[in-house]
């Protein structure tokens, strides 16, 4: 019997760009390779994640005497109690005066299927093919890849030695912009501010300051995104700086503000959360996220607004920040007792966050198809290469470690194997 023939299909322009994620990739080599210690993934403790306070929840929800509307359809926009308890949250860390901007915060309050959903959704009604956003540098591969997919270009926001914003030289970057009649382009600027995903540095006031200046030095006032999923996950200390929804120089921007309850709660229940000073972006928003799925899951919804009610979120945050940061210490001791820095390589200690960002020799290559990067696989340890977080001119020296998921024991051990490689390598 002959085989059956297929004619071949005519993918749209999206559709030919569509490429298997590298974080599928990673995870490919991981299932492959039993023995092989992941610090790649971001996925957070296992074994603290909050199981009794969801029974709890759950309990409650059931003895309700009313009839169950949290396993019934909810709203596009999300349950209104959970969003005020969030809009709430989101307020009181902001530390100053909220009567300018709270009322639009409130109104404009959002649910999502995590917050990479609404960055989906933000960059599906800003951006077509061929426009252009600013991202911080490093910034998130997950939002890069997502860039391509959608055939949008990231340039890097300049940054100095010590990876702070470069005003000068972003002005620069926006004149050359404007003389290359690219500035019309330009939909939208993009940034981790708080314990970032990849390098787990935070933004201060005057760095956020330096680019709402420099854009309207340039007459691009356009749309800012601050992504804050790691801002509660300090160990000790919050990070002071205000977000850009209360500082001055952000104004006349229209300003995206989103978060998440993954990675400081529970990442299986994909609840992700924004607001917006601007109404009509919202709705844009909206209108598009009622094709994709015309209400994020409403029980997941009522489970966190029980949750958070009763202070279980806060309780929540007071393990795990004490967890995630004696999980550092293992991972970074065991890169130092290994004798890393005196390789060449080098890093910040975090104050909070999922991650460690290493730099190596600028003449050592870790990226993916490296052979740095397969000695680490025969040795038994998996990273993310630093040369994903780039938006632009890709430096090809850095490596992302993250300590979310393995135990301490495991980290050390993790540590050791990936300090073993560069040893052979230095």
């Amino acid at each position: 019997m002959t085989a059956a023939v297929t004619a071949p299909i005519a993918y749209s322009a999206l559709g030919q760009r569509a490429q298997p994620p590298t974080i599928a990739r990673l995870m490919a080599l991981m299932l492959e390779n039993p023995k092989l210690l992941s610090i790649a993934a971001g996925f957070t403790d296992t074994r603290s994640l909050p199981e009794s306070a969801v029974q709890a929840a759950a309990a409650a929800l059931a003895a309700r005497p009313s009839e169950p509307d949290h396993l019934q359809y909810g709203t596009n926009q999300g349950r209104p109690k959970l969003r005020a308890l969030l809009a709430d949250r989101l307020l009181a860390l902001e530390s100053v005066d909220a009567s300018a901007y709270a009322a639009p915060i409130r109104a404009n309050f959002f649910i999502t299927n995590g917050s990479q959903q609404a960055l989906y959704l933000a960059m599906q009604v800003l951006c077509d093919p061929g426009d252009i956003v600013l991202v911080d540098r490093p910034s998130y591969f997950v939002y890069l890849e997502m860039l391509v997919g959608l055939g949008v270009q990231a340039r890097s926001l300049p940054v100095d030695a010590a990876g702070r914003i470069d005003g000068p030289a972003l002005r620069g970057l926006l004149g050359d912009l404007r003389d290359r009649g690219e500035l019309a382009r330009l939909k939208a600027v993009y940034f981790v501010s708080y314990f970032s995903n990849p390098s787990a540095r935070s933004f201060d006031e005057a760095e956020k300051i330096v680019i709402a200046e420099a854009l309207t030095g340039a007459g691009a006032i356009v749309p800012v995104v601050e992504d804050a999923a790691y801002r509660e996950l300090y160990y000790t200390t919050p990070h002071a700086a205000r977000s850009v929804l209360s500082l001055p120089a952000w104004a006349a921007f229209p300003k995206l503000y989103l978060s998440t309850l993954t990675k400081p709660f529970a990442t299986g229940l994909k609840v992700g959360y924004g607001t917006c000073s601007d109404a009509g972006l919202v709705a844009k928003m909206l209108h598009v996220k009622g094709h994709h799925d015309f209400g994020t899951a409403n029980y997941n919804q009522a489970l966190l607004e029980e949750v958070i009610a009763h202070g279980g979120l806060d309780a929540q945050l007071a393990v795990v920040r004490p967890v995630y940061f004696s999980k550092m210490r293992a991972l970074h001791d065991a890169l130092i007792a290994a004798g890393l820095p005196a390789l060449g390589w080098r890093w910040a200690v975090p104050g909070g966050g999922l991650y460690l960002w290493l730099e190596a020799p600028v003449a050592l290559d870790t990226g993916l198809d490296s052979a740095f990067c397969r000695a680490c696989v025969e040795a038994g340890v998996l990273y993310v290469p630093g040369e994903l977080c780039f938006g632009d001119d890709a430096p090809k020296n850095f490596v992302r470690l993250s300590f979310g998921v393995l135990g301490e024991v495991d980290l050390a051990e993790a540590g050791r194997r990936f300090a073993s490689v560069a040893k052979r390598f230095a």
